[in-house]
């Protein structure tokens, strides 16, 4: 068993990502980066962090690396992955969606919004998470 957990981790060394065996694999180099995303949110980020996000009473962490990727906000106890889709997503469809499949590989549920439902139905927005967490077995009301 310890033979299986050795080789995974040359494996995902080769692949230029690390993993403490707690943490989903992430490269080591997105760090910097995600502390500035960070210190530099958007303002749909911002929107969704203040008036959703914070409200869920969950730990959300926000511009999380995860295996080559920084995604805009994971939820660990529902393996949620959110992000917010703004004008630099309009041609990237086939990014997003090969994205949202290594994410997927990793046992996790990735949900997009675009901008405008951000600034439009922010509400409607956390009624949707709030289903997506109660529906969670990982989920315990505090």
């Amino acid at each position: 068993m310890a033979e299986d957990s050795n080789s995974s981790k040359r494996l995902l060394r080769k692949r230029g990502l690390i993993s403490t065996g707690y943490h989903i694999p992430y490269n080591p180099k997105l760090k910097q980066r995600a502390r500035e995303l960070r210190k530099n949110m958007t303002l749909a980020e911002k929107r969704m962090w203040l008036f959703c996000l914070k409200k869920l009473n969950l730990n959300v962490l926000r511009q999380k690396p995860i295996d080559h990727f920084i995604v805009d906000f994971y939820i660990p106890c529902l393996k949620l992955v959110i992000e917010i889709d703004g004008k630099s997503h309009i041609n990237k469809q086939d990014y997003d969606k090969e994205r949202t499949q290594v994410l997927e590989k990793y046992g996790l549920k990735v949900v997009r919004y675009t901008n405008e439902e951000v600034f439009r139905n922010i509400e409607g927005i956390y009624d949707d998470l709030m289903k997506l967490a109660e529906s969670s077995p990982d989920f315990s009301k505090k």
